[in-house]
C-alpha cells in the first residue's frame, strides 16, 4: 500500500462500534485510538493486553523498542504510555464506556477498567486523529491570555503541572539550554546512529515499517534509504540543527515545560497523560505543537535546566514543547492493532 493511502487509513476516524457490539470490538477500537498517540522517534513502545470478559485493557511497556541512548532511564518510554492511555481515556465515552485507570505499578502494566455509560463524543475525542507533532515554523503570533489559560487547565494532573513560557526573556533562557543540549546530542555519534536507525527516508520504507520518523514529516525530501542515509551524514550537524531549532522557537507563541513533582515512573506516565490532554486541547483550538526535549534528555544538562526553572529538588522537568499556529505537516504511520495486541489467558 502506498504511503498516502496508508496515512488515510491510519488517521481516519472510522465509525464507532455499535453499542450492541461485543466488548472485544470496542476494546480493539480503543486500542487503535491509543496507538495514535506520539512516542519518542515514533517507536510505538507499547503493548496492549485485552480481557474482553472483564472489560479491561492493560497497557504495558515494550522494552524491545526502547531508545537506550536518548532515553537511558526509560523516562520517555513511560511518558509515551501515558499519551496512549490518555487517548484511550478520552475515546472511551464515545464508545459508551467509562474508564478507571490504575497506575499504581507502571512497570507491571497500567490497568484500565471500563463500565457501561451513555455514549458521549467530546471535542478532545474528535481531535485525536488531527493531532500531530508539527515540526515546522509557526506564524509567531502570541496566543491570548484566555487561550493560555485553557491550555494550562488541560495540562494539569496528579503531581504534574506545565509551566508556560511566553515572554521573550523566559523563552530565551530556555532556548540556551535547548541549544546546549542539542549540540551535545548532535555531536554524539551514538545518538546520531540511534536517531538514524528510526528514520524512514522514503515512502516505501515508512509504509513497510509503519513506525519511525518519515523524513518528509520533518521537512526533508523523500529519497531511497541509501541516498537519504548519505545525505543525513553530510548535512546533519549541530550547527544546521541549532539553526533549525532557533527558527522554530522564534516562530512559536511560547514553550510549555511539563514538570513532575516526583521523579518516578508513575509520575512520568502522568506527565504523558497531561501532555496528550494539552495536545488534544491545542489541536481542538487550531494550535500546533512539537517537542524540544533536548534539555530534559541530557542528564548532565537537566539539573541546570531544572534550577533555571526554580524547581524543587525532587521535581523533574519531563517534556519541553513549543506551540503556536502553523501549517499541517505530512503524517507519520502506525503499526496495525494486531501487532501490538495480546489477549489475556
Amino acid at each position: 500500500m502506498k504511503y498516502k493511502e496508508e496515512v488515510k487509513k491510519t488517521w481516519n476516524q472510522n465509525g464507532l462500534p455499535m453499542m450492541d457490539d461485543n466488548g472485544e470490538r470496542r476494546l480493539r477500537s480503543l486500542i487503535r485510538y491509543g496507538t495514535l498517540a506520539p512516542s519518542s522517534h515514533n517507536t510505538q513502545c507499547w503493548k496492549f493486553v485485552v480481557n474482553a470478559e472483564k472489560n479491561i485493557i492493560t497497557v504495558l511497556p515494550d522494552f524491545s523498542r526502547r531508545c537506550p541512548c536518548v532515553d537511558p532511564d526509560d523516562h520517555h518510554l513511560y511518558t509515551t504510555l501515558g499519551c496512549a492511555i490518555e487517548n484511550i481515556v478520552v475515546a472511551a465515552p464515545a464508545h459508551g464506556l467509562t474508564p478507571k485507570v490504575d497506575m499504581s505499578k507502571p512497570a507491571d502494566g497500567i490497568i484500565i477498567t471500563f463500565t457501561q455509560c451513555e455514549p458521549h463524543v467530546s471535542q478532545l475525542f474528535r481531535a485525536i486523529p488531527n493531532r500531530q507533532c508539527t515540526r515546522n515554523e509557526y506564524d509567531g503570533k502570541p496566543l491570548t491570555p484566555a487561550e493560555i489559560k485553557i491550555l494550562e487547565n488541560a495540562a494539569k494532573g496528579d503531581g504534574v503541572k506545565a509551566m508556560f513560557l511566553t515572554d521573550e526573556q523566559s523563552i530565551n533562557d530556555a532556548l540556551k539550554f535547548i541549544i546546549l543540549a542539542n549540540t551535545s546530542q548532535m555531536d554524539n555519534p551514538e545518538f546520531l546512529r540511534e536517531l538514524k536507525s528510526w528514520i524512514r527516508f522514503s515512502g516505501s520504507d515508512a509504509t513497510y515499517h509503519a513506525d519511525g520518523l518519515y523524513g518528509i514529516c520533518m521537512g526533508s525530501p523523500s529519497a531511497p534509504r541509501w541516498i537519504g542515509s548519505r545525505i543525513f551524514d553530510m548535512v546533519v550537524s549541530s550547527s544546521s540543527e541549532n539553526a533549525k531549532v532557533l527558527r522554530h522557537v522564534k516562530s512559536s507563541s511560547g514553550l510549555a515545560v511539563f514538570v513532575s513533582e516526583k521523579d518516578d515512573p508513575k509520575h512520568w506516565v502522568e506527565a504523558g497523560r497531561c501532555y496528550e490532554r494539552f495536545a488534544l486541547q491545542a489541536t481542538a483550538m487550531g494550535i500546533r505543537n512539537a517537542f524540544l526535549n533536548m534539555p530534559v534528555e541530557e542528564a548532565d544538562i537537566r539539573p541546570d535546566f531544572a534550577a533555571s526553572l526554580r524547581l524543587s529538588a525532587d521535581a523533574r522537568p519531563d517534556l519541553v514543547v513549543r506551540f503556536g499556529r502553523g501549517e499541517e505537516m505530512p503524517r507519520s504511520l502506525r503499526r496495525p492493532v494486531d501487532d501490538v495486541l495480546e489477549y489475556a489467558n
